[in-house]
């Protein structure tokens, strides 16, 4: 394993795994996704360059592969309650205090899940991607200026959304 790649692993990892994990609400799901993005990375490490740009670009690469992976799992989701019409699991009782952290974190993913493509797409990148408005533009390849417009209604759209939920995030 070439110096480069290790180096670009243990930087990039816990970015990439925020950047899964916010798209698909699954841990297992996201470290599969991950893997998947550094073994295309490692087959493509000699064309891609160092640095910046193998950030922006294993990032497409995580963001494509968890969008593919909610529009299969909603496939098989679909597929799965059409036959068996099973109810969600019931959350353990830790406490009340547990419960509506729980809660709370539950209905800002739903909330997520709710917005259209393009917006959950940079709201995950710049909220829990930690990407600034230039380098979220470089991934979508659109203008700073459209990243910072689809971040401000998406805030607003999150903001509605939860509000029906009686749930308040500043």
């Amino acid at each position: 394993m070439s110096i480069d790649f290790e180096q670009t692993y243990n930087e990039l990892y816990p970015l990439l795994m925020r950047v899964a994990y916010r798209i698909t609400g699954s841990t297992t799901a996201s470290e599969d996704l991950c893997q998947e993005a550094f073994i295309r990375y490692y087959e493509r490490i000699d064309k891609i360059p160092p640095g910046d740009q193998a950030k922006y670009w294993l990032i497409r690469v995580v963001k494509n592969l968890a969008f593919n992976h909610e529009k299969r799992k909603g496939r098989e989701r679909k597929a799965y309650h059409k036959y068996y019409h099973e109810p969600k699991p019931e959350i353990t009782n830790q406490g009340e205090t547990g419960l509506m952290e729980d809660e709370s974190k539950r209905m800002v993913q739903d909330a997520l899940m709710q917005l259209p493509y393009k917006m959950r797409v940079v709201l995950t990148l710049k909220e829990y991607g930690g990407l600034n408005y230039k380098q979220i533009g470089e991934i979508l390849k659109i203008s700073e200026g459209n990243v910072k417009i689809r971040v401000f209604r998406a805030r607003q759209k999150m903001s509605e959304i939860l509000k029906k939920g009686e749930i308040y995030v500043p």
